[in-house]
């Protein structure tokens, strides 16, 4: 019945959100409703999953405006009509330009033009499409209009924007902060009214008892538009599901670049190697991923034309054929890599490859891919209001001195004079806390769709010129658009540097083969800068806590740094299992404290979880979860997860599989514990592997040209030291 309603990405007016205007909705008794925010469908996938489950039928589309004045609200017949809405967004939000007055044509899109606006423009013929919206502010000038004589074109269009008092207080505020001016100064042009509510169905009875048609025309428009996407558990893989032509054509491209560039990985094939590749490349094809991998392939390919250093890693690493391919530079292999971390038949979701690129770099690999391929766009991300920054806009929007501000932000709270107007703003702080403010883009993500990106929702154009969704990597993934992670760093670029300036400062000098990190793994002389923590400069080691972790692991060798890669991090530390590394590490007799199981199934981590990899090992061996359920148990704790019952009844399973294996019941919760602390926080093992590569290649070159290498660290910036201590290093 509604077909105006605002949730609060209407960005600093809405205050809604989509869970509270479908509970407004259930309240007052309406069962189809049309969220319209303001220029922009940011909400529509969100509120198309969530109004189903609370038997609400859900209409989108966007409320066209310039500034505050509404020009007319458009509505999506069908999927079809959702993309014209967002191509028509995005035009004139890429253009920076002012939506037209007049609505455009469009095939598959209904249009409202406000009864007001109808009025100011003297419209007399409308479009098959148009329809005149009157509100209940409306009804009193309609009487006495001729507009009412256009019966079968007069549909309710009543803004729904607040449902109480306190709601429109937020709205002022939410107008104040964005027109940058003092509560007192709000014009109420620049504002919603009182009457921008949702009435229930007897009030519009009632208050329409005279325009009854208006009503049943409303209900006839709602019945017309029908859209449809699939969420979580039934949705379907949105991204570019072939590269080249064909599906098949895919998969024996694939099968032969294995085959073309096994050799340059494995100089002996065994039969172990040949297996494990059998395997993913069966799982890779059944779960129709065969295009990921190949657009993958392709991004580091352009990187390697162009003599761009980069890195894969993530869970990416796990798989032999992302090694073969060049996508990483980890062999699963000889680290002894579940694959099932990587892919497995629970998990619908592609693999996570996140590649670096150097900073100097990604943007024009970034550039590369939207040429290269037709529907991409960089993944969007909200910006919320922090309570902190939001106190401090609501100060202002009441007037008060900027050092009576700091004093309280400090927490000197004592302000005789304005303690009402702080009240004030900490009441209202704490309401706006969290609300969207402004969209922003993703730190590296990048989306290629097989459909065009405006079919999920509009794009905007930020200062790099990439258009960008106006929607965030969650309510993607629910509807099945997975990013690719293009992510940027300054260690590659310092590695890069260095070689340049050694070449040109020492042009006789015999530099190895940067990306043949097996040398310096095994070099006495690198591998003594880890022990005693001389890494100043060195990518991912360098900082103070990571340099006393590896002094007091004396760390001397590749796996050691591997392994101090991971157990830095919060989940290992959260769960007391650092200390029991490195007391087990440094002292082999503390290892008999280990569970004997335990210690059997990470014998080179005596008997700790120090990688994600562990949570699978102790799920499986120790609990008896297959190998894909071991991993669908280390999302759920991370939060990953997508189903509550499937979690919950594989820690049942967990439970019983461990009574029936006779451990005793505190082992058994102890086990538990330290998982739970461990998932959401651990690294792969294949992550920390990438990264301990990267750091080996900067280690070499520390080693044997440190000059040059300190002189790349210093023009490339960053980093945990300032310029004297890199100076004096």
């Amino acid at each position: 019945m509604y077909i105006n309603c605002h949730s609060y990405y209407s960005l600093r007016y809405g205050v809604l959100s989509v869970p509270q205007l479908l509970s407004l909705a259930k309240e007052n008794e309406i069962s189809q409703l049309a969220l319209t925010d303001i220029n922009s469908t940011s909400a529509c996938l969100e509120f198309c999953r969530d109004a189903p489950k609370e038997c609400i039928k859900p209409v989108v589309g966007a409320d066209i405006r310039n500034g505050n004045n509404r020009s007319y609200v458009c509505l999506a017949k069908n999927n079809q009509g959702f993309l014209e809405i967002n191509h028509f967004l995005t035009t004139y939000l890429h253009n920076k330009k002012e939506f037209p007055e007049i609505p455009p044509p469009f095939s598959d899109v209904i249009t409202i033009i406000p009864f007001e606006k109808v009025l100011e423009y003297e419209l007399e013929n409308f479009a098959p499409d148009w329809y005149i919206g009157i509100s209940v502010a409306d009804l009193n000038k309609l009487k006495f209009s001729h507009l009412k004589g256009y019966t079968e074109k007069l549909v309710l269009l009543q803004p729904v924007t607040f449902c109480n008092q306190t709601h429109i207080n937020i709205h002022r505020l939410l107008r104040c902060i964005d027109l940058n001016i003092v509560l007192s100064k709000l014009p109420e042009t620049e504002q919603g009214t009182e009457k921008d509510k949702m009435y229930s169905v007897n009030q519009l009875e009632t208050l329409f008892e005279d325009f009854e048609h208006i009503l049943l025309n409303t209900q006839k428009l709602i019945n017309s538009c029908n859209i449809e996407f699939k969420f979580d558990d039934t949705r379907e893989n949105q991204y570019q599901t072939t590269y080249l032509k064909k599906t098949q054509e895919d998969y024996d491209y694939l099968v032969s670049l294995v085959n073309k560039r096994i050799a340059s990985r494995y100089k002996n094939v065994t039969s172990q190697i040949k297996e494990r590749i059998e395997k993913e490349l069966k799982a890779i094809r059944q779960m129709d991923f065969v295009s990921y991998f190949l657009i993958n392939y392709d991004i580091v390919q352009y990187a390697v034309k162009n003599d761009y250093p980069y890195i894969g890693r993530g869970s990416g690493a796990n798989s032999v054929v992302a090694y073969i391919l060049g996508i990483t530079n980890v062999d699963p292999i000889e680290l002894d890599l579940y694959f099932e971390r990587f892919i497995n038949l629970y998990r619908s979701s592609p693999p996570d490859f996140d590649i670096d690129f150097s900073w100097k770099d990604r943007d024009d690999v970034t550039r590369y891919i939207f040429e290269r391929f037709p529907n991409t766009a960089l993944m969007g991300t909200y910006v919320t209001f922090q309570f902190k920054a939001v106190v401090r806009e609501l100060a202002k929007v009441f007037g008060l001195p900027k050092a009576e501000i700091d004093d309280f932000i400090k927490g000197n709270k004592q302000q005789q004079k304005n303690d009402h107007y702080f009240k004030l703003v900490t009441k209202y702080g704490k309401l706006i806390h969290g609300f969207p403010n402004y969209l922003s883009v993703h730190s590296g993500g990048i989306v290629i769709t097989k459909n065009p990106v405006q079919a999920y929702c509009a794009t905007f154009m930020p200062p790099k010129g990439f258009q960008t969704l106006q929607i965030d990597m969650h309510i993607a993934e629910a509807v099945g658009i997975f990013k690719f992670d293009i992510l940027a760093q300054r260690g590659l670029s310092k590695i890069k540097d260095a070689i340049e300036l050694i070449k040109e400062n020492q042009p006789n000098a015999q530099i190895r083969d940067i990306d043949d990190t097996t040398p310096f793994k095994n070099d006495p002389a690198i591998n003594d800068l880890l022990k005693i923590g001389d890494c100043i400069g060195v990518f991912y080691v360098e900082s103070p806590a990571m340099r006393t972790l590896m002094t007091r692991l004396q760390t001397q060798d590749y796996l050691g740094l591997v392994a101090a890669s991971s157990i830095i991090r919060p989940g290992v530390t959260n769960g007391g299992m650092k200390n029991a590394y490195i007391e087990r590490h440094r002292f082999p007799e503390k290892r008999l404290e280990a569970h004997p199981v335990l210690l059997e199934i990470m014998s080179d981590t005596y008997g700790v979880m120090v990688y994600q990899e562990d949570v699978l090992k102790v799920a499986h061996f120790f609990a008896g979860l297959s190998l894909a359920e071991a991993d669908v148990l280390r999302r759920g704790m991370s939060g990953k997860g997508r189903s509550k019952e499937q979690f919950e009844a594989l820690e049942k399973k967990f439970y019983s599989n461990c009574k029936e294996k006779g451990y005793a019941e505190k082992v058994i919760e102890e086990v538990w514990d330290q998982i739970k602390a461990f998932a959401g926080y651990a690294f792969a093992k294949g992550h920390s592997a990438s990264y301990a590569v990267e750091s080996y290649q900067s280690l070499y070159l520390k080693k044997y040209f440190p000059l040059e290498f300190m002189t790349a660290v210093l023009n490339n910036g960053g980093g945990f030291y300032n310029l004297e201590m890199r100076w004096n290093s």
